[in-house]
């Protein structure tokens, strides 16, 4: 998932100014490093490229580290994944979170934020869509390792949404932030494979006739629908 925003992306430990700096120090910040850059380059291949398709040997000739580094630091490929997924969906909550929450207002006034924050997301040239969904979807579908963090990722989004749907007072705020929570899956999906932001804007159609108060149909008459029952015999 490349956030819309490079500043979410793990930073580099600075390099300290002291010539007297531990040895000890030296290499906890060496490896703080390495495994920044070792997350930035799998989190980029991995969404670019997909995780089944990208080796090893891709992964630490972009971070530009040793192959020893990457098992000394994550212990095996399928671990740097989960550390990715878990980055990723951290950064990325506090992203969406942000966006939606920016600049204050009523809770209606947050909730349609959604989509107008994913357009933005989707605009940017390494979107690559949801890698909670990419590494689902490219997996067997009985695994549970990718689904496990998948969901705990998609609680948090939903527990938030749900909340500012009880606070707009809602009917049912569950309800409600699923359907949400399904037009968010679908944008993204959309998005990813037809390189349209604008996809974004459509969900947010369909999303505000959820925020629309429910048509109630008049009941007829009792006369009248009893002609009618009448005429139709």
């Amino acid at each position: 998932m490349i956030l819309p925003r490079s500043d979410l992306l793990p930073r580099m430990v600075a390099k300290s100014l002291s010539k007297k700096k531990p040895a000890a120090a030296f290499a906890a910040g060496d490896d703080e490093s390495a495994r920044g850059r070792l997350l930035n380059a799998a989190t980029h291949l991995f969404c670019k490229n997909g995780i089944n398709a990208t080796g090893i040997d891709a992964i630490i000739d972009e971070a530009g580290t040793a192959k020893t580094t990457l098992y000394k630091l994550f212990g095996s490929k399928t671990n740097l994944v989960h550390a990715v997924l878990e980055s990723e969906g951290k950064q990325w909550r506090e992203w969406f979170i942000g966006a939606i929450e920016a600049g204050g207002g009523d809770p209606q006034t947050k909730l349609s934020r959604i989509f107008p924050a994913l357009k933005t997301w989707f605009a940017e040239e390494r979107f690559y869509g949801c890698p909670f969904i990419n590494a689902v979807a490219e997996h067997d579908k009985d695994a549970k390792q990718f689904r496990n963090i998948a969901l705990k990722h998609k609680k948090v989004v939903l527990a938030h949404i749900e909340k500012l749907a009880a606070e707009m007072g809602a009917a049912e705020p569950t309800v409600l932030a699923h359907q949400l929570a399904l037009l968010i899956d679908g944008a993204i999906v959309a998005a990813m494979v037809s390189c349209d932001p604008t996809v974004a804007d459509t969900a947010g159609l369909a999303a505000g006739n959820l925020f629309a108060p429910p048509k109630i149909k008049k009941a007829k008459p009792a006369g009248r629908a009893a002609e009618q029952q009448l005429l139709a015999v």
